[in-house]
């Protein structure tokens, strides 16, 4: 054979386009699903996915379609690491987000490079680890170039900054997020867990207000919130966004004296089935510090902490160079 044809059935491709088309909506619609199936279930259905695309590249390829193929395993592969999270199962999350960074970068796909930093801020969040929060998330911003996941990540550091107490950089990250967003195109699938809408950002800001003091916006965006979290049958299309809003009128209400509402709230947000384990524990661990703080030895209070610390929380502890150092400006 001469270089022409070579070259020729270099090109050449077992697979062809559409199979490669309905894989990318598939992967798409199973991140959609994130916030309402059970994680176990999605993990098994992601895992699935994963088996076959790894037979696909088995087959004869071309370059393009070698690459969207490493790209629809990157984005199953953040799924289930973030599923697993929830879960509770720590280690093969980081395992897990470790390999979607790898697949990411030979894929070529900044954004899913980005999602792999936010990951890391997110755990590193929930663990106390603010000093990484930070570091991940610049990591990430650096990596995605202004991609939708880079709203997320300034969310992410904006989050650590209330925790530690720096308002100024709250609101800064806060700020520059805001400006981001607003100059990216509405998402087409907003409920794809790795898309950031305005809807989202208001999620994370709320976090933000109410650790900075600043009840009523945080309360206003709570409502905001849990009001477009009910469809008009009844049924709840974000059920952690609206734990962690529930918690956040739980905290709102202990700060202004109510201490009943704020229970009710702290027990709606607490029953409700699809939980993030490790991000409800910490805004549910912070409503019980200002219950603490505001009604000591009141019963009430302390029957609430017995709830929040029957939630699972192995693996969830820092050692002693992981715990959280505030941060400067």
């Amino acid at each position: 054979m001469d270089t022409h044809e070579l070259v020729q059935r270099i090109r050449r491709s077992s697979v062809d386009d559409v199979t490669l088309d309905a894989l990318a909506l598939t992967v798409e619609q199973l991140c959609c699903e994130y916030a309402m199936r059970h994680p176990a279930d999605l993990i098994a259905d992601g895992r699935a996915w994963l088996a076959r695309i790894t037979r696909l590249l088995d087959e004869r390829l071309t370059f393009t379609q070698h690459c969207d193929l490493l790209d629809a395993a990157s984005w199953l592969t953040l799924l289930i690491g973030c599923l697993e999270y929830d879960t509770g199962d720590y280690r093969s999350a980081e395992a897990t987000r470790t390999g979607a960074l790898q697949l990411g970068t030979e894929a070529g796909n900044p954004a899913v490079v980005g999602w792999g930093h936010e990951m890391r801020a997110w755990f590193a969040l929930t663990t106390g680890r603010y000093r990484e929060v930070v570091e991940a998330a610049q990591a990430g911003q650096d990596a995605a170039r202004n991609r939708s996941v880079s709203v997320q990540l300034l969310a992410q550091e904006a989050k650590a900054w209330a925790r530690s107490g720096n308002q100024r950089n709250t609101v800064r990250a806060l700020e520059k997020g805001r400006v981001l967003l607003d100059s990216l195109p509405y998402p087409e699938r907003p409920d794809n867990h790795f898309v950031v809408d305005p809807e989202k950002f208001d999620y994370y800001a709320m976090d933000c207000y109410r650790l900075i003091g600043d009840d009523q916006l945080a309360e206003l965006l709570a409502r905001e919130i849990i009001g477009k979290t009910v469809t008009p049958d009844g049924r709840v299309t974000a059920p952690m966004r609206r734990a962690e809003s529930l918690l956040t009128l739980g905290v709102v209400a202990a700060r202004a004296g109510d201490l009943s509402s704020a229970i009710e709230y702290g027990n709606d947000a607490l029953s409700i089935d699809r939980k993030s384990q490790p991000s409800l524990y910490m805004v549910a661990s912070e409503m019980t510090d200002v219950l603490s703080e505001r009604y000591p030895g009141e019963p009430a209070a302390r029957d609430f902490r017995k709830l929040v610390d029957q939630l699972t929380t192995t693996g969830m502890g820092t050692s002693e160079d992981d715990r959280a150092v505030p941060l400067t400006p």
